[in-house]
């Protein structure tokens, strides 16, 4: 008699969740995955993870996604024995309050590891995590393609998945090689600053996506604009070349691919988190490198702490210090005046930080006063400081789709000020009209001291032997 497939449920936020599905759960006849719910991003609940995706064969109708307020219902209705904890960024407290609600409700909780859900590459992998939203993951992403091309090497970075798009088959796999691919691919803010900021220096392609076998190793997607099914790829197959493949993680989580060189990211501004947060500890505890970013914005005794904390739980990783530098394109417009700042959405929110580059820079330029937007908000930018309280007078770049970016306008609009500072990394007046002068604040990574990100690449070169192509001047 053929033994009972177990009913599953995968608790997430249309990343690792989905990720987990397709490296595991996807051709499991011993499984049955009944559900995902949906938590931390909005609106990406009450739609369907469709049939190519989930493959045909066991999930003919695809799987519907559920907001994880309905979990305890949804173990009972669909008679559920595994629960599969699949999002980051959240306290043990948390993660352990999801684990109580799963198991009191009857059925176990499981939280999936590197072995069954990596996927191997054959080209030479650099894993980029951190232990918490807003380390500094893509500067120092962006440091390291940096170093590589300017020795040589073709660099395809990989990002953590962010597909918002309402029919997932659009984003199976996606490539950006320029600004225009983001309009292409219909990106929302969030996907954008992440994403821009690799395509306009022209140094590398960025994939992403929801298939990241598919996007390492090339697959079928649908084209966002005629809907038609083609093939692409793939990063180690790209049209440009690829000698490295860069993975360029998402909020605090472990890679998705096996990699050979792992590289933490630390943040002194909130010390203690890299140990008591999921899954950020797991990327401090795997890390053959910890950069300890922003040692110019933090205090000797919390930079101490995070540097003890890491030494405790990973005394064989180096550490590398290092610290954010701004650059401001208008710093005139900063002088006296009142300033909106708008940072980085998920920093703010689910990153839980209370500074970001764009209040460093109107401190540091003598902005007279923080204009709080809170009054003026609209829409679902309302909706946020109320699920957010904390994030006070800033104002999160949130955009995750066409309603939440038109809101975003209308709050700037609403807001009294002599100028809008932009500390996220994109060119936010190219997508929404911002009436107020726009004061722009960049940061790259700058290595303090030694060793630096530049020895560890050299060695990492070395010990697999790769050979550049030509050296970029």
């Amino acid at each position: 008699m053929p033994q009972k497939r177990r009913n599953v449920i995968i608790i997430g936020a249309a990343g690792r969740d989905f990720h987990n599905f397709n490296t595991f759960f996807r051709h499991n006849k011993n499984y049955n995955v009944v559900a995902f719910t949906a938590e931390q991003i909005p609106g990406i609940d009450d739609r369907f993870y469709p049939k190519e995706l989930a493959g045909e064969d066991l999930y003919p109708n695809g799987i519907k996604i559920y907001p994880e307020a309905k979990l305890t219902e949804l173990i009972k209705e669909f008679d559920v024995d595994e629960c599969v904890f699949a999002y980051s960024d959240k306290p043990y407290a948390y993660v352990m309050k999801i684990s109580a609600i799963v198991n009191a409700a009857g059925a176990n909780f499981w939280l999936m590891g590197p072995k069954d859900t990596m996927v191997k590459s054959k080209k030479p992998v650099i894993a980029v995590g951190a232990t918490r939203t807003g380390c500094g993951k893509s500067q120092t992403s962006r440091k390291i393609i940096e170093y590589l091309v300017g020795m040589g090497f073709r660099v395809v970075a990989v990002r953590h998945p962010m597909p918002y798009d309402p029919d997932l088959n659009k984003q199976i796999v996606q490539r950006f090689a320029c600004v225009d691919d983001l309009k292409y691919q219909n990106c929302t803010i969030e996907e954008m600053e992440e994403y821009e900021p690799h395509v306009v220096t022209k140094r590398n392609v960025i994939y992403a996506g929801v298939d990241y076998e598919a996007i390492l190793k090339g697959g079928m997607t649908k084209d966002p604009q005629t809907g038609n099914w083609v093939e692409m790829a793939g990063a180690e197959k790209d049209p440009d070349g690829c000698d490295i493949v860069l993975w360029d993680g998402g909020n605090n989580d472990f890679p998705f691919y096996v990699p050979d060189l792992t590289i933490g990211v630390a943040d002194p501004l909130r010390p203690g988190a890299e140990v008591s947060y999921y899954p950020g500890e797991v990327v401090a505890r795997m890390a053959d490198v910890i950069v300890i970013n922003k040692i110019d914005s933090a205090s000797l005794e919390n930079i101490n702490i995070v540097r003890n904390n890491l030494r405790e739980i990973n005394p064989n990783a180096i550490q590398i210090d290092a610290a954010s530098i701004l650059t401001v394109d208008k710093p005139e417009l900063l002088k006296g005046k009142r300033v909106l700042v708008v940072e980085d959405g998920p920093t703010l929110t689910h990153g839980e930080m209370k500074i970001g580059a764009g209040t460093v820079a109107a401190q540091k330029y003598g902005a007279a006063e923080l204009i709080d937007p809170r009054p003026y908000t609209v829409g679902e930018l309302t909706t946020t400081f109320e699920r957010y309280p904390n994030i006070g007078t800033l104002l999160p770049a949130m955009g995750y789709g066409a309603k939440q970016m038109k809101d975003l306008e209308k709050t700037i609009a609403n807001t009294p000020c002599d100028a809008v500072v932009i500390g996220t990394p994109i060119d936010l007046p190219r997508f929404i009209k911002i009436k107020q002068p726009v004061v722009k604040v960049g940061y790259e990574l700058q290595e303090i001291g030694t060793p630096t990100l530049k020895d560890v690449l050299d060695d990492f070169i070395k010990a697999h032997n790769l050979k550049p192509r030509r050296r970029r001047k």
